[in-house]
């Protein structure tokens, strides 16, 4: 197959594609330099306290004054921040709708923790080149406090402001969550922000958290005791194959994570066994386009971008492996709910929720 046949868009010439390298290394350099004044504090101190030379920033944040200059004008000249030079001196300032987006984690808006995932995975190249010539990969585990955190941040005004509402939309999912002592199970929990949104929804119900990271569960305690709903909200650390004994929950979730697991057939063989008979699963994932085609969307490439850097190695680093990856099709989750003895995995009528999709697995009558 020559690459006229491959390719359907126009090819670029040589200095086309030069200038779109350009254009993407000047986009990586911006996305580094927002995790360094998302974690160093920089742009939360000028949220706070107004324009400030550097100089300000620096003794305020306590970091070193010579790269806080340097980041201001950085930050400055790609038209992140406002910079005043009519003095001798220049002040920096960050206006509200940046402000929102990098700092105010209640916001639908907010993507400040965006360019910690990358960070994370980037520690780690020389382990994800090792995998992409060998084998195996990089586990959430090692991943450590940026991935972590970041997902869990990235989630929470989502789940917070629109997971209540959007289940309330799937009626009988409405009713088995209204039922006074209904049993909930959350697989693969994160942060506990999914759990925690459900909970405060359906005030009578009951719900049992599953995740295979200690620091999660962790994580997710803390946010549940902070949200007042820890009297009926059990996180606990799973061993990734078994959901529970037979017939104990009324549905499950899975939000986010199907397509990390090396085996997910068997986590959802060991859901489909641990619910009631007509029982079912709701699973939320990325909303990525039915096949493969070549050129995608900017869905689709972010979702790329997460697969070969995060989760594809994740979900590698255990063998035996599906290996997913981040980009699952509707028909591969499909095939696992089948597989699994679901009678299959149905799309959900929720849209507009941020990149994903939400599916309904259905048990077999």
């Amino acid at each position: 197959m020559t690459l006229t046949q491959i390719h359907t868009d126009h090819a670029p010439s040589a200095d086309e594609f030069a200038e779109r390298l350009f254009t993407s290394t000047l986009a990586t350099a911006e996305t580094m330099s927002i995790y360094l004044g998302e974690r160093l504090g920089w742009y939360a101190d000028l949220a706070d306290h107004g324009p400030s030379t550097a100089d300000d920033v620096a003794a305020r944040t306590g970091t070193h004054r010579r790269y806080v200059r340097e980041w201001l004008e950085m930050q400055a000249a790609f038209g992140i921040l406002d910079a005043d030079t009519t003095s001798t001196t220049p002040k920096f300032a960050i206006a509200p709708g940046v402000a929102e987006v990098l700092l105010d984690e209640h916001s639908l808006a907010y993507l400040g923790a965006l360019p910690r995932m990358f960070a994370a995975a980037f520690t780690h190249l020389p382990e994800l080149m090792s995998a992409y010539r060998r084998g195996g990969g990089v586990s959430w585990e090692a991943l450590g406090a940026d991935a972590r955190e970041c997902q869990a941040a990235l989630n929470r005004p989502w789940f917070a402001q629109r997971l209540g509402p959007a289940i309330a939309g799937v009626d009988h999912i409405h009713r088995t969550l209204s039922r006074p002592g209904a049993r909930i199970l959350d697989v693969g929990f994160g942060g506990g922000w999914s759990t925690i949104a459900l909970a405060q929804a359906y005030p009578e119900a009951l719900f049992t958290g599953l995740d295979v990271d200690a620091e999660s569960v962790a994580m997710a305690r803390r946010n549940a005791a902070d949200h007042g709903v820890a009297d009926r909200v059990d996180f606990r650390l799973a061993d990734g194959n078994t959901a529970g004994e037979a017939g104990t929950f009324d549905i499950a979730f899975a939000f986010e994570c199907i397509h990390d697991m090396p085996r997910p057939v068997e986590v959802l063989r060991s859901v489909r066994a641990a619910l009631v008979p007509g029982g079912s699963m709701v699973v939320m994932d990325e909303a990525v386009s039915g096949e493969f085609a070549g050129s995608a969307d900017e869905v689709d490439r972010l979702m790329y971008g997460f697969s070969i850097f995060v989760c594809l190695p994740d979900g590698m680093c255990s063998e035996p492996s599906s290996a997913t990856g981040t980009v699952m099709r509707p028909s591969v989750l499909d095939g696992y709910a089948k597989d699994a003895g679901f009678a299959g995995a149905a799309t959900l009528p929720i849209d507009d929720f941020s990149f994903f999709r939400f599916y309904e697995l259905t048990t077999r009558t």
